[in-house]
């Protein structure tokens, strides 16, 4: 693990942002590890120290707009776009479905960084990256706070975390004994 990865590990730990017990996830799966980072978000200069950092691993992804998927990626997209002086949109539900809301829109052509805090599946990322390629804009990046997909999340652009976990996850129906006897939480993304 190098320095970088050890100083976000620690920041989580900290802020109480990275929990265990047994949970399930966004995404529907089961897991011992819990990346809660609502906690974190509490305090800005933690925020401001993560988006520093994975602004640094974005040099080779230039960007004009951040999106970022409403609720997780809101204030890590925020702040990534204010210290790299971008445009900040963001996309929210309606009927089930993340779409630009609030007279935002993306020109065809714009380089756009898409911002999530964690990525296990990608769900609201893909769908972010549907919206860019219907407005004809241009997918830089992806960009993440956390990756626990281990590493299989793939996407139609560049996907750069800040920290790579890979806590195993579990479909419903195979949970280890072990962790089906811890209550089970969804905390919520």
């Amino acid at each position: 693990m190098d320095v970088i990865q050890q100083e976000a590990i620690d920041i989580f730990t900290r802020t109480k942002a990275l929990l265990q017990g047994h949970f399930v996830l966004r995404s529907g799966l089961h897991s011992a590890h819990y990346f809660q980072c609502a906690q974190v978000c509490q305090f800005m200069p933690e925020v401001e120290r993560l988006s520093t950092l994975l602004l640094g691993k974005l040099r080779d992804h230039p960007f004009e707009t951040v999106l970022a998927p409403a609720m997780g990626g809101l204030v890590v997209g925020q702040e990534v776009a204010r210290q790299a002086r971008v445009r900040y949109i963001f996309a929210e539900k309606e009927n089930n479905v993340l779409v630009l809301r609030r007279g935002f829109k993306i020109m065809p052509g714009e380089k756009i960084l898409i911002v999530e805090d964690v990525v296990t599946r990608g769900g609201r990322v893909k769908e972010c990256l549907d919206i860019v390629a219907r407005a004809g804009g241009q997918a830089t990046a992806v960009a993440s706070l956390v990756d626990r997909s281990a590493g299989q999340a793939k996407f139609s652009a560049p996907f750069v975390a800040l920290l790579e976990m890979s806590y195993p996850t579990y479909p419903a129906d195979q949970v280890p004994d072990w962790l089906a006897r811890i209550p089970v939480v969804k905390p919520g993304s």
